[in-house]
């Protein structure tokens, strides 16, 4: 792994990870679904006139597309989905948390059911995490916490590893800009359907909201998933997701010093052996070194 692939990971997940702070921010004032379903309308034109610009075809290949509309429906619309809609009552940095463990459900998903073979180390990690998580989430039920939104989240987590584990390979060829474009398009055409059916629509235009609209309208939104693709397709799926373990401290962090969200010691040992599991889990899966 190259120098600029690690740059580009280390973006990636601060820019992944601080979408719950600024997500939180936009649920309290205006309908989580329709604001999202705004969100990508606006990043999903971008995307696409940008593409154009770059030269890239509307013309995608059947793979591609098959990646475009199964990351639509599963990335935009139910992960992020959820996560928006249950970050009305659970906090981000518990959000961040749990949408952190798709790697550890992508692992145990392909050893499960794909037959691939899992290393000590990553079984260790398995452990690793789901025992991070079980520490958190125990101190925050006996803190009264939302469990309805705990179960949103964690379906939201349970659609993104499927759409990863669907569309292994299918990225590749290029148009990563027409691709990142349309597939917002797709998950903002299905939320705005869902929006008047699950919530009462409104916005509160404060600054807050148009501030936090924006940062995740062009970085989290466009910009961190432009460079996820990109990674995908320089290093490989199983080396880009790495970069994951960092989501849970990155997550807490931004969550605590943007929004003052407190953590506990509990909160804190619970970050760390999640990170530590989602980390052996994704060095266990690295290829081994070909040999010369």
């Amino acid at each position: 792994m190259d120098i600029r692939a690690i740059i580009m990971g280390l973006t990636f997940a601060l820019m992944w990870s601080s979408a719950f702070s600024s997500a939180r921010i936009i649920v309290a004032d205006a309908s989580p679904l329709f604001s999202l379903a705004l969100r990508f309308l606006i990043s999903g034109l971008l995307g696409v006139a940008i593409a154009r610009l770059m030269g890239q075809s509307w013309r995608l290949t059947r793979p591609q597309l098959f990646a475009t509309v199964l990351f639509g429906v599963c990335q935009n619309a139910l992960y992020l989905g959820l996560n928006f809609y249950a970050m009305q009552t659970v906090e981000a940095s518990v959000a961040a948390i749990i949408a952190s463990t798709m790697p550890l459900l992508v692992a145990l998903a392909s050893w499960l059911f794909l037959g691939e073979k899992l290393k000590p180390l990553g079984v260790l990690g398995l452990f690793a995490g789901m025992l991070g998580v079980a520490i958190i989430m125990g101190a925050r039920i006996s803190q009264g916490i939302d469990l309805f939104g705990i179960a949103l989240c964690g379906l939201g987590a349970l659609a993104l590893a499927f759409a990863t584990l669907a569309v292994r390979g299918a990225t590749s060829g290029g148009n990563f800009m027409m691709i990142v474009g349309l597939q917002m398009l797709v998950g903002s055409g299905i939320l705005f359907i869902a929006a008047p059916v699950f919530e009462t629509i409104h916005i509160n235009p404060t600054m807050p909201f148009l501030l936090a609209f924006a940062y995740t309208t062009l970085v989290p939104g466009l910009a961190a998933t432009l460079i996820w693709f990109l990674l995908l397709d320089r290093i490989g799926p199983i080396r880009a997701a790495t970069f994951h373990f960092l989501n849970p401290v990155f997550g807490v962090g931004v969550a605590a010093a943007l929004l003052g969200e407190s953590l506990g010691v509990l909160d804190g040992i619970g970050v760390l052996v999640t990170t530590v599991g989602i980390l052996a889990v994704q060095l266990s899966r690295q290829p081994a070194p070909k040999s010369t």
